[in-house]
């Protein structure tokens, strides 16, 4: 297993991102910076190594190779589009030729609402909720991670008011920012008319009370 933050970030830099991102699900690759720091925070927790994790709304599948590296028993990803979960499968591929230990990782293509399963953890970056299919669409993750999970790891895009500590409250967990920082978006779409945008996000953690 790898033995450093940065030699995750290394190995997630090199995953394939969306062929043909779509907008209505907001469909932008992780930052290898910003997924190392998630995950090396749940890792540190006690709340990767050796347990279940689920990655809801995994996309290529970078959240999810993340904890399968860092010694996570099982890791699920689940995502309604099928054509980001073939990139996922791509990317399992080719982690799996370069021979990093890794533990197994299912892929489902499935709509976050009909996961039922229970998990240890969950990590996710769900959709900020700004383009105007996905409104909303970061309170149902949280929603359903909470009915799912003992842990949750999460990005969300920063407000004036910290929404997810309203629904954690609501859930009976306590919501944790344990960091803040800058997600690079780079022009993917049609409608971008700047080569790369910066949106202020929040890194959370989820605990029970």
């Amino acid at each position: 297993m790898i033995s450093s933050k940065k030699a995750l970030e290394m190995i997630l830099s090199t995953l394939k991102s969306f062929e043909e991102p779509k907008a209505k699900l907001e469909q932008y690759m992780t930052p290898s910076s910003l997924a190392a720091e998630l995950l090396w925070q749940a890792y540190l927790d006690g709340n990767i190594e050796g347990k279940i994790v689920a990655d809801l709304g995994c996309g290529t599948g970078i959240l999810a190779f993340g904890a399968a590296i860092l010694g996570a028993k099982k890791v699920y990803g689940y995502d309604i589009d099928k054509d980001a979960i073939e990139t996922a499968k791509k990317n399992y591929k080719l982690l799996l030729e370069t021979k990093i230990p890794l533990c197994e990782v299912e892929f489902i293509t499935d709509a976050i609402e009909n996961v039922n399963q229970k998990f240890d953890t969950v990590v996710m970056n769900p959709p900020f909720g700004i383009q105007k299919g996905a409104r909303g669409a970061d309170k149902k993750f949280l929603e359903r991670a909470f009915k799912i999970a003992k842990f949750i790891y999460s990005f969300h895009k920063k407000e004036k008011t910290d929404f997810p500590e309203i629904i954690a409250q609501e859930n009976e967990f306590i919501a944790i920012l344990f960091a803040e920082r800058d997600f690079s978006i780079k022009a993917t779409m049609e409608f971008h008319q700047k080569k790369k945008y910066e949106i202020k996000v929040g890194l959370w953690k989820f605990i029970p009370k």
